[in-house]
């Protein structure tokens, strides 16, 4: 491949016996993967697989009878534009009141309260999981609201904490160390991670997400 050639649109590989790795070429290409990969297991077109995880340039599709053979099958997929707009929405409240909500302020641009206002207009969605149980990383923020992470982490970051780092946004579920920019509190971080559930983590790829400012909801 010359230095101008077409980067592709995705490479699958067998992942051992029974899984296959798909890597794509960025975050917008792989959520869209990632839905047509539903969409298609719920119209009963997708050959069986047991479980599917995306990553943030990656997704692993687990449990596949014959992996060489739908890495050929995938390799012809046109992929829609993006995720799809639908799906189950999850409103997330929030207190904005972090102890980093000034420097996010002055890294967009703007006063503090409007911080609020910008982050909760905004319709996320759960690109993939992981750090920790229940720890979703959610797409959305346009390009002129990305941050960097902290230069200096904290040994404890709190659970329910709204955090932004790049071009996500999260809330953690339980306390952990952690770099992201803190903007608020989730009062309630409880049904974040659930083992009693069904669903243990609230927030699973595909998901959508809305923040909602915790007076809304009273």
């Amino acid at each position: 491949m010359t230095p101008d050639s077409p980067q592709p649109a995705l490479t699958a590989r067998p992942a051992g016996r029974h899984a296959l790795l798909v890597e794509l070429p960025d975050a917008e290409r792989t959520a869209a993967f990632h839905a047509e990969l539903l969409r298609r297991r719920a119209a009963g077109t997708l050959p069986p697989v047991e479980e599917i995880v995306p990553g943030a340039r990656t997704v692993l599709l687990d449990g596949v009878r014959d992996p060489e053979a739908l890495a050929r099958r995938v390799a012809d997929w046109e992929l829609p534009p993006g995720a799809a707009d639908d799906g189950d929405v999850v409103d997330i409240p929030v207190r904005y009141d972090g102890p980093d909500l000034s420097d996010v302020a002055d890294l967009w641009g703007v006063a503090p309260d409007e911080v609020a206002a910008l982050h909760s207009s905004l319709t996320y969605r759960v690109a993939f999981c992981g750090f920790a149980p229940g720890f979703g990383y959610l797409t959305g923020l346009p390009p002129h609201l990305h941050v960097p992470r902290r230069a200096t982490p904290r040994t404890r970051v709190p659970a329910g904490a709204v955090a932004l780092a790049g071009p996500y946004s999260a809330v953690y579920p339980r306390a952990t160390p952690g770099g992201w920019q803190l903007i608020g509190t989730m009062p309630d971080p409880g049904p974040l991670w659930d083992p009693a559930r069904d669903r243990a983590a609230l927030l699973t790829p595909g998901t959508r997400v809305r923040f909602v400012t915790a007076e809304d909801t009273a």
